[in-house]
């Protein structure tokens, strides 16, 4: 860490020994975007330019510091951040002992995991992780792919790769270990899947010494089911309907809801709304079965969490 670096993470210190503030990582990069998003959803403002590295957060007990993911598990787990996002890929990486709060599953291009996997080139004669004996392998997760390698048995030479990995092979590597969400890049510069290495999802963690303070832990624990919250609510959306009487429970039976529908009479007699939270992919399905069990006035609404 440079300079600047060290001044930021030096005030944090400071300013956590004079109150009570939780200091936060969040990744700056790929997943930056996407984690922003969330956290607004969450209830939490975040404001600063894009090349910020201290956003302000409508939150005065939080100190919100934007860190590459990779760095992310060292920091959380030596205690310059006492909770922070990063992939569960880079916690293996950097072997940290960090206390795992809450699995997250959401990545750059949508709610899903990543994976780090093997590729050779689509004419290359290596077709399993036994082809790799004796051959050259560049990536950045160096020490997942030793790790890998030596699970099934095969010597290789691995290589840290400092970006560009996809257009190593096969001019200066015999094949790669990338991460990949959709296999799209690797396609594109004619590379083939042989093998998934490691597969990774999101994981808020906490510093061990952070969890075992009360006020802090309270904190975590608070903002992981918000986010937990907004996760689930992702897949699902709300609908409202009203019904007469006579066809709610043809109605309800319809309704593939969490726990049961919202039944509450209108003030015209007669008549019920119902509403109830259901997962968004179904709603296109059961739409046209509800008007004819006798729905009517069906609104469909997007929700911003959803706490079990």
């Amino acid at each position: 860490m440079d300079a600047r670096g060290d001044l930021v993470y030096d005030t944090a210190l400071q300013m956590k020994k004079e109150k009570n503030i939780l200091v936060l990582g969040l990744p700056k990069g790929s997943l930056q975007e996407s984690t922003f998003s969330m956290m607004q959803r969450a209830g939490f403002r975040l404001s600063g330019g894009s090349r910020t590295y201290s956003p302000e957060v409508d939150d005065p007990e939080l100190l919100v510091r934007l860190v590459r993911a990779q760095e992310i598990s060292r920091y959380v787990e030596h205690g310059m951040l006492d909770a922070g996002l990063t992939g569960y890929d880079w916690i293996i990486e950097n072997g940290s002992d960090v206390m795992e709060v809450a699995e997250l599953v959401y990545a750059k291009q949508g709610l899903r995991p990543v994976r780090w996997v093997l590729a050779a080139p689509e004419d290359s004669p290596i077709r399993s992780v036994k082809d790799l004996q004796g051959k050259r392998i560049a990536t950045e997760a160096v020490g997942i792919t030793r790790q890998y390698l030596e699970e099934n048995g095969v010597q290789a030479d691995v290589e840290f790769s400092w970006g560009a990995t996809e257009v190593k092979a096969p001019e200066l590597v015999d094949a790669i270990v990338e991460i990949t969400e959709t296999g799209s890049s690797l396609r594109a510069n004619k590379l083939r899947i042989v093998d998934t290495v490691l597969e990774s999802t999101t994981r808020f963690i906490a510093n061990n010494e952070a969890w075992k303070n009360a006020w802090k832990r309270k904190k975590i624990e608070q903002i992981a089911l918000l986010l937990k919250g907004v996760l689930t609510a992702e897949s699902k959306v709300m609908i409202k309907m009203n019904v007469r009487d006579k066809d709610v429970a043809a109605v309800s039976e319809l309704l593939p809801s969490m726990h049961a529908p919202t039944v509450n009479a209108l003030q015209e007699t007669g008549w019920c709304s119902i509403e109830s939270v259901v997962d968004e992919h179904v709603v296109r399905e059961i739409i046209p079965r509800l008007k004819k069990a006798g729905a009517v006035d069906i609104i469909e609404l997007a929700l911003n969490k959803v706490v079990p």
